[in-house]
């Protein structure tokens, strides 16, 4: 008779913090209260032990032992095919055309025995300190890219210039150049000429409403003209002929 064993690994990640930790659990115990939940389902985290009493741990996701990964929204436990589009998870789409789909296994948001890897994140921190995972801080490699995160950031006003403030990345030489520096594109940053394009297509599109209403109330003459011209038109025509055959009864009649 063979014994089953369950042997899982927690990726746990501090948001806080940016520092990650996998430790392996092979007590069944303290595996039962993560089975039969869903992803973006919280987990105390009594259940590990002392060293995470008090902690929160929200399910972000997980895979298989072959590297199948879990998707959300697919109630079940076992692996599925499902057409997947490029950029979903199970799909990363190398390699593809344009607008093409692939059926491609996954396995369920249901957390069971057969995941290997279960990826969690810290949503509330307990009193005691984790080592490797509360107690240091990785800085960001890249900083915020769109403007209204760089003002939060820096706590800017809406005066102040957002380009001035960007978190720029040194790049290293090789064999003794001088190195270099990058900055990101800054999105969604308004500047005078982002102010005058909008102020152009505006007058460009209150141009068009107004040859437009021009045009209609040209078209709408003209339609007017020529229907009073059609009923004058026609009046003449039965004018015409009520005179011709009040003539040939003229005519007709006897002397």
């Amino acid at each position: 008779l063979r014994v089953w064993q369950a042997v899982m690994k927690l990726n746990i990640a501090n948001p806080s913090t940016g520092a990650q930790k996998i430790i392996e659990i092979d007590d069944e115990n303290q595996l039962r209260p993560f089975f039969d939940k869903r992803i973006s389902a919280e987990v105390p985290g009594d259940v590990l032990g002392e060293e995470f009493k008090g902690y929160l741990f929200r399910i972000n996701g997980g895979q298989d032992k072959q590297g199948v990964p879990m998707k959300q929204g697919v109630l079940t436990t076992e692996r599925v095919r499902l057409l997947l589009t490029k950029g979903t998870v199970g799909f990363q789409g190398f390699g593809h055309r344009n607008g093409e789909r692939r059926r491609k296994s996954i396995r369920g948001c249901i957390v069971s025995p057969e995941i290997a890897v279960l990826n969690v994140a810290i949503v509330k921190k307990g009193p005691g300190e984790v080592p490797g995972l509360t107690d240091k801080e990785i800085p960001r490699r890249l900083g915020p890219k769109r403007a209204s995160k760089i003002r939060k950031l820096f706590n800017l006003s809406k005066a102040d210039d957002v380009r001035k403030y960007v978190i720029r990345r040194e790049i290293p030489g090789k064999d003794g150049k001088k190195g270099t520096s990058k900055a990101p594109k800054i999105q969604r940053l308004v500047t005078p000429v982002t102010l005058q394009r909008r102020r152009r297509r505006k007058a460009l599109r209150t141009r068009q409403l107004e040859k437009s209403k021009q045009e209609r109330e040209t078209y709408k003459k003209l339609i007017d003209q020529r229907m009073k011209e059609q009923r004058k038109a026609r009046r003449e025509h039965i004018a015409h002929r009520r005179e011709m055959r009040s003539k040939s009864q003229q005519q007709n009649q006897p002397e």
